[in-house]
């Protein structure tokens, strides 16, 4: 047993390592003061936002980009409450040019359909992808313009955190999903990636049609943002690029509670047996073993299969190398403080990704008011 242990640690130690390697791979791309030469279609599938909309409306009207240089295309998704009216009450005396389309149900991701509508019907032939619950930096689209100008690109893939982090169960969520974020910037940075976030995404018309769009992966419900990602990665694995900017990082709002995380966990990890990615698939096997192990390591303790010195050493190693890659995440989006609670957060973590686990591999999810199963 001590030499499972070992290679499952080995492994682990390998992976994660080379994430926190990769991520000081990819540079910190500043900013610079250049005219706006691209223009952008704004694409924002929303349902039943109401709550959150006046977050990103107010941060949309405080974007710095020339308003004649970028259209927003809002995709209503059957929202039964104010969204519609609270997005043409916000921004219908701006000089912003907006519209609010209907979505119309082609497959069994709904959010798929809302963005295939809003490509098709899109003035320009960058794509800039966001959530209807995101609050936007000012000089978001300045920073993908000049990402663009410098660079011959296809896709392009930003930075997301949380915000309002105001409890523990918040604290958590905001940890673990910057370690994702770690992963994903580190992946770029080993010439491996495997991660994006559609609240975050650029990519061009051509090719999004080129790549004949969500084809092939439309009966999962989640997943418009890496399968896409994949896609691309086949296609064209050198026009695709990670843009590392401060000024481009977009905040969303972690889940009010318990039940919603788990609903969204579900969703995300329910996508990962189709991914074509060997390497992801790898990493989301070894991810699982180690934390699986820790899981059930006070039994094989119990059972006398390994000792309790084995126990807390891999324990404390796996502290280390996951807190290395979090802390240069952590001090890459500016959120150091919320490091107070890692600690105990990664005595829950294993518990709760393995429990994500084996309730996405034999149940459905909830999403939106919406049920999806298995």
């Amino acid at each position: 047993m001590l030499i499972i242990t070992i290679v499952i640690l080995l492994l682990y130690l390998l992976l994660i390592g080379s994430f926190a390697y990769g991520f000081d791979k990819v540079k910190t791309t500043p900013l610079e003061d250049v005219k706006a030469k691209i223009d952008f279609s704004m694409i924002i599938p929303f349902r039943n936002e109401a709550e959150a909309l006046p977050d990103l409306l107010a941060s949309i009207l405080e974007l710095n980009y020339p308003k004649h240089k970028f259209e927003i295309l809002f995709i209503d998704d059957d929202s039964e409450d104010d969204s519609v009216k609270l997005i043409r009450s916000k921004l219908s005396k701006s000089k912003i040019d907006f519209s609010i389309l209907h979505n119309e149900h082609h497959s069994n991701s709904p959010k798929k359909d809302a963005i295939t509508k809003a490509i098709s019907q899109s003035k320009y032939d960058w794509m800039v992808t966001t959530d209807a619950d995101c609050k936007l930096p000012k000089y978001w689209l300045d920073s993908f313009d000049d990402f663009i100008q410098k660079n011959d690109i296809k896709f392009i893939v930003a930075p997301v955190t949380y915000h309002t982090t105001t409890s523990f169960l918040k604290r958590f969520q905001l940890l673990d999903f910057l370690s994702l974020q770690g992963v994903s910037i580190g992946a770029f940075g080993i010439n491996k990636p495997i991660l994006c976030n559609g609240a975050n995404l650029a990519y061009t018309k051509t090719l999004f049609f080129e790549l004949e769009g969500f084809d092939g992966n439309s009966n999962i419900s989640s997943g418009d943002d890496i399968f896409l990602l994949q896609k691309a990665i086949q296609k064209y694995p050198n026009k695709i690029q990670y843009l590392k900017s401060e000024s481009a990082i977009v905040k969303t709002i972690p889940q009010h509670d318990f039940k919603n995380l788990v609903s969204q966990r579900v969703r995300w990890a329910g996508k990962t047996s189709s991914y074509n990615s060997l390497f992801g698939k790898l990493t989301g096997i070894v991810v699982f073993v180690m934390n699986g192990f820790l899981v059930c390591s006070p039994l094989l303790y119990l059972a006398n299969f390994i000792s309790i010195k084995t126990l807390l050493y891999t324990f404390i190693i796996k502290f280390c190398i996951d807190f290395l890659l979090l802390f240069k995440t952590v001090r890459f989006f500016n959120q150091e403080s919320y490091l107070a609670s890692f600690f105990f957060s990664s005595f829950l973590y294993p518990i709760f990704s393995v429990y994500v686990v084996f309730i996405s591999v034999f149940k459905g999810y909830k999403w939106k008011d919406r049920t999806y199963r298995k």
